[in-house]
């Protein structure tokens, strides 16, 4: 088995990459696999999770 790759570096102030923009592609994969769309507060929760995963700040890591 692969070592993980997540988290990464480098630190969230430094990644153009984490954009409200990656949240709504997230969430439309996530609908086109039969989940419901976010909304209201659910935006926000959909991006801390991401950002928990991609650099494991406030997470299991």
């Amino acid at each position: 088995m692969s070592a993980p790759v997540y988290p990464i570096s480098p630190q969230p102030d430094d990644d153009a990459r984490f954009t409200l923009g990656l949240a709504a592609d997230v969430a439309d994969v996530l609908v086109r696999h039969g989940y419901p769309k976010p909304a209201g507060t659910d935006w926000v929760e959909l991006q801390l999770a991401l950002f928990r995963f991609l650099y494991g700040i406030g997470g299991a890591a």
